[in-house]
């Protein structure tokens, strides 16, 4: 069988798999309070072009609804989704 062709080779800074940790920018509560900022979530499903991102509380799409399934899905090239910003320890400090 021979290799697909691809016109670049894939981002490995994009590479999610299911069970991973990020955060995502989006629309939340948080405190009784309807918030845009980041909200940690964990992948559930990785295709070729799309990552789903589960998250605990509350998701609102751009156009005010409520996601009933508290699943977003983002583009693996989006802005709008990271891997967990660590805090450095106190022992990274000394």
């Amino acid at each position: 069988m021979s290799p697909v062709p691809f016109m670049r080779p894939p981002d490995s800074d994009n590479s999610y798999e299911v069970g991973d940790t990020v955060e995502v920018y989006c629309d939340h509560e948080k405190g009784g309070q309807r918030i845009r900022g980041w909200l940690k979530g964990i992948v559930v499903q990785v295709d070729s072009k799309m990552v789903a991102v589960q998250f605990r509380s509350n998701v609102y799409l751009t156009d005010g609804w409520m996601v009933p399934d508290h699943i977003l899905w983002y583009p693996l090239t989006s802005p709008h989704i990271r891997s967990v910003q660590r805090k450095p320890s106190k022992a990274d400090i000394l």
